[in-house]
Parts: C-alpha cells; sequence; structure tokens
C-alpha cells in the first residue's frame, strides 16, 4: 500500500485522517488484511506513520516525490521472494471492500497486471502486479518514464471493466480515494459516520 503523497489537494496527510475511530491508513490496512499478506506500507523517507500491527512492514522510497511507480517498485521488490503477486492500493480508500479485491486477484489469471479501466481511464491503484514487475518499474523509473501508465502499456495487462465489477462492488466504493476534503466528508457520509 502506497502512503507516500503529499495530500496536497486535502491540505492534511491522509494516512492520519481520522475514519471511524483510527486513522485512515490503519482501516485501509485491516480491509487487506482479510485478503492478502503480507501487508506492506511504502512511506516517503522520514514521513510519520500511524502505529500499525506488528506483521505489516513499512518501508520507504528511495526518493521523494517520484511518485507511485517509485513506490510501487520498492514494494514489489521487497516482496518478490515472497509472493507472485500483489495487489496495489493508496491509503486514502477507507470505503474498500475485500471482495474487490478478491476480484481483481482472480482476474489475474496468467497475466503480469490486473488493472480496472473506466473509460480510457485506468484505476493503477487498485490493482494486481506480478512481483517479477519489479525490474521493469525500476527501468522504467530510471528512464524518467514515472507514470505507472507506462508499466501497464508495456506489460502484459488485462484490463477489467469496472461494469464488470459491480457484481462484487455495485458502488464501486473500491475506487473511491479521497482526494480532497469534500470526497473525505462524502466518504464518512456513505460510512454512517457522520450525518
Amino acid at each position: 500500500m502506497l502512503c507516500g503523497g503529499r495530500s496536497s489537494r486535502m491540505g492534511q496527510p491522509k494516512l492520519t485522517l481520522p475514519f471511524g475511530g483510527e486513522p485512515m491508513l490503519v482501516r485501509v490496512v485491516q480491509i487487506l488484511s482479510t485478503t492478502v499478506n503480507p501487508v506492506v506500507v511504502v512511506a516517503a523517507p522520514g514521513q510519520e506513520v500511524p502505529s500499525l500491527p506488528r506483521d505489516v512492514r513499512i518501508l520507504r522510497d528511495e526518493q521523494e516525490h517520484l511518485g507511485p511507480l517509485a513506490g510501487m517498485s520498492v514494494g514489489l521488490q521487497a516482496l518478490a521472494d515472497e509472493v507472485d503477486a500483489a495487489f496495489v492500493s493508496s491509503c486514502d480508500v477507507p470505503l474498500l471492500a475485500p471482495a474487490f479485491v478478491a476480484e481483481m486477484i482472480r482476474r489475474l489469471n496468467g497475466h503480469e497486471l490486473a488493472v480496472p479501466k473506466e473509460g480510457d481511464f485506468h484505476h493503477p491503484l487498485a490493482a494486481v502486479y506480478r512481483t517479477l514487475l519489479a525490474e521493469r518499474t525500476r527501468l522504467l523509473i530510471r528512464a524518467q518514464r514515472l507514470r505507472p501508465l507506462f508499466l501497464i502499456q508495456e506489460s502484459d495487462s488485462v484490463e477489467v471493466s469496472v461494469e464488470e465489477l459491480r457484481v462484487v462492488d455495485p458502488q464501486l466504493q473500491s475506487l473511491r480515494n479521497l482526494n480532497r476534503p469534500e470526497d473525505y466528508e462524502a466518504a464518512l457520509r456513505l460510512a454512517g459516520l457522520v450525518e
């Protein structure tokens, strides 16, 4: 899971925003823990991270502000000797559904990655990646090709229509990431945490 972003549109670190009595990062870690193991969190160098369960590993970006592909690279490399594939998420999806994660893992089949697609837009932080892609991510970063889309384009990718994912997540809440204060307020209302 990636949490090293600047949270500039939110105006405060998203990983520590309260959501149901706990920091948002803790909530998303708990959701992921019901479906995947191990859980790895990739944070920025020096970034404060809320207290997490002992079995959750905290890794650090090698450089700040290179974006999600760099964080994915760190996570995939760390998991390469343990697992064949990893579900990659951001920390700002407190309505993530475990069934969504399981379905995306199922959709991977023999491909290198499985990514939800909505029209022309891919959701790279709600996707499953083979850990063998760690080397490809490093090469893209070295070439300053920092967008996850480049990895999707250069891999054996299966694109999963978000409409097909409504079977496991009817309102596609798993794709609702919180970038602005109004997104946060809306998610709290959807979760029944405020009126």
